[in-house]
């Protein structure tokens, strides 16, 4: 057995690892790199608990036996032949050995390289595509996924000549090499993420040793204020970085229990996020606005007492555009559950950036600015505007609070030229938790950093005295009749009327015939009935021209046919390229499957 191999095994426990330490300090800063704070950690109880699909307490990973089965992997690793700075590929799924083997990495001084699990990926050919490119860009020299997706990896691989392709339980088996593990600095590779939208051109952002402590370090102390007692939940994919970050490398930086539901389980039954949270007085979890607003589809189902949220003390919102609308009603559905709404604290970041950039203060709330609808449209500049207005003439936005210390954050024209408060243009920043560039890929990092350390983002926002506000990715931007038109105000408002659901709309714009921007508005149907469809074709063009002031084509697809990123995100640019290749046309009856199918191989861009 590899259990007896190792000589340790994950502990048969009947109840999850405790919240508290019970003689090693809590220690909020101070280490140079990811194994400095595991080595520190393993001195407690305290580490990763995981649950199944119903939230039952399945089996627990103590830091202590984290660090001591990483410690034995990576001897193996290393006897096998593979030397520091090799790269290995990993399906991320949401298990014991997906850490083992992050941390295994570590300690043999190898380069995690995590990728997606097949969710929102349209079909296998697309997928083991997908995982194909990734090693390739990577150049991995190993590549490891559990006994039910091995059969991906070895099709990924085929033609790649990665030496080393199995399982967990193949690297388990190997014999332990006799030389010294390497020294670890602050400038070696941490890991290798790969956006959620890198497909056809693959972009693998290299992290330091010293921007994930940095980045980590900035978490803990400024964005949640971690203190005695905190405890993390998450059902976040550990290949994105909110989950890897956020919720694996923040949590054994600081010492936290961690309580881990599987993003496909998530998916299936999001209210197990709330029970989990309940059970164990959860006082940290993250997720996109799209988690929130899943519970809240299904909170018909849940009594008003069923939950005790009281102690859920930072409930972070990331990873997408937050959602101001979707978070009140949670907090008003939730109320009965002890939720306080002033839990909320809305984040941005990206991975160019390890993961955060700016949180909101803690204890206050969604904070919201109202700006002129007219002004932003017309001028790009963010007008405050009164709230009690008409809500067609006001635009909330919210504030995504203040740049970690130590990091800057400029808004920038497309000449480069710094703007002031209130005027909508690219975001820019430099620090410490910034990339040093991506992996084997000059010319991509030569388009974002600056020879002075400045990232251009892609995002697009503006700032008020020191908050920050995002508006919206600048590649979706639509511009017609001379206006800025955020794609999100036009779906917002499509997913608003009768029998449409959050996720059924995308909109983007295409030239016509003549040369002037055309936008296009795709939804998700499930109407059959003719009358009903034309009547909802009307509805949504009425809708469109209310918000953004301009006629659209309207294009009814089937359900399930809009494309996502592999972190669940709507994905404009795949919507625009199935629409182009005529994937949306009605008489296309097998549209739904085709058109996830070939989102996948089309250009990246999902985030």
């Amino acid at each position: 057995m590899i259990a007896r191999e190792l000589g340790c095994t994950l502990k048969a426990m009947h109840a999850p690892l405790p919240t508290v330490n019970a003689d090693l300090p809590l220690r909020t800063g101070g280490f140079r790199t990811v194994l400095d704070a595991l080595d520190y950690a393993a001195q407690g109880e305290t580490g990763f608990n995981f649950y199944d699909s119903r939230g039952a307490f399945a089996q627990s990973l103590p830091f202590s036996e984290l660090r001591a089965r990483g410690h034995d992997l990576a001897l193996r690793l290393s006897g096998a032949g593979l030397k520091k700075g090799d790269r290995v590929v990993m399906i991320a799924e949401t298990r014991p050995d997906f850490l083992i083997f992050f941390y295994g990495c570590q300690y043999a001084g190898l380069i995690p390289v995590p990728l997606p699990f097949p969710m929102h990926l349209g079909g296998k050919d697309a997928y083991v595509g997908q995982l194909s490119r990734m090693m390739q860009s990577a150049r991995a020299a190993a590549a490891v996924a559990s006994s039910e997706l091995i059969g991906f990896m070895r099709d990924a691989a085929a033609g790649l000549h990665t030496p080393m392709v199995g399982t967990p339980e193949d690297f388990y088996r190997l014999p332990l090499g006799r030389a010294a593990l390497p020294n670890i600095t602050e400038d070696d590779i941490c890991y290798i993420q790969y956006s959620s939208g890198s497909t056809r051109f693959p972009h693998g952002v290299a992290a330091s040793q010293r921007s994930v402590a940095a980045n980590v370090n900035g978490i803990i102390n400024h964005g949640v204020k971690i203190r005695a007692g905190d405890r993390c939940t998450s059902w976040l994919p550990l290949y994105h970085d909110m989950g890897l970050v956020g919720c694996c490398l923040t949590p054994t930086f600081a010492q936290l229990s961690t309580d881990y539901i599987a993003t496909p389980d998530f998916a299936r039954r999001p209210l197990v996020w709330l029970k989990v949270l309940s059970e164990n007085g959860g006082t940290i979890s993250f997720s996109p606005t799209f988690g929130y607003d899943i519970c809240l589809r299904r909170a018909a189902r849940a009594r008003s007492d069923e939950y005790d949220l009281s102690k859920w003390r930072v409930a972070g919102i990331g990873g997408e555009m937050v959602r101001a609308d979707i978070l009140d009603r949670f907090a008003d559905t939730f109320e009965a559950s002890q939720f306080d709404r002033r839990a909320f604290v809305a984040s941005y970041g990206l991975a160019e950036s390890t993961l955060a950039i700016s949180f909101a203060e803690i204890d206050l709330g969604i904070e919201v600015d109202a700006i002129v609808k007219r002004d932003y449209s017309l001028t790009g500049r963010a007008l405050p505007g009164e709230a009690a207005n008409d809500s067609n003439e006001v635009r909330p936005f919210v504030f995504c609070g203040t740049v970690l210390p130590g990091h800057e954050l400029v808004i920038r024209d497309n000449e480069g030229n710094d703007l002031p408060d209130r005027v909508i243009g690219r975001v820019h920043i430099r620090g410490p938790s910034v990339m040093n560039g991506y992996f084997g890929d000059p010319a991509a990092t030569k388009r974002v950093l600056s020879k002075t350390g400045w990232l251009d983002t892609g995002d697009m926002g503006y700032t008020v005295e020191g908050r920050l506000v995002i508006t919206g990715r600048g590649k979706d931007l639509i511009i017609c009749n001379g206006r800025n038109i955020w794609p999100q105000d036009i779906e917002w408002a499509v997913e608003g009327l009768s029998g449409l659901r959050r996720g059924d709309a995308a909109a983007f714009s295409v030239e016509d015939e003549e040369g002037a921007e055309q936008v296009v508005v795709v939804v998700q149907c499930r109407l059959t009935d003719p009358e009903e469809r034309a009547k909802l074709e009307r509805e949504i063009s009425s809708a469109t021209r209310l918000i953004a002031g301009a006629d659209c084509r309207v294009v009814l697809a089937q359900p399930r046919s809009l494309p996502m990123t592999s972190s669940g995100k709507l994905s404009r640019t795949s919507a625009k390229s199935n629409y182009l290749a005529g994937l949306y046309d009605a008489d296309q009856a097998s549209v739904g499957m085709r058109a996830a199918a070939y989102s996948a191989m089309v250009a990246a861009g999902g985030d």
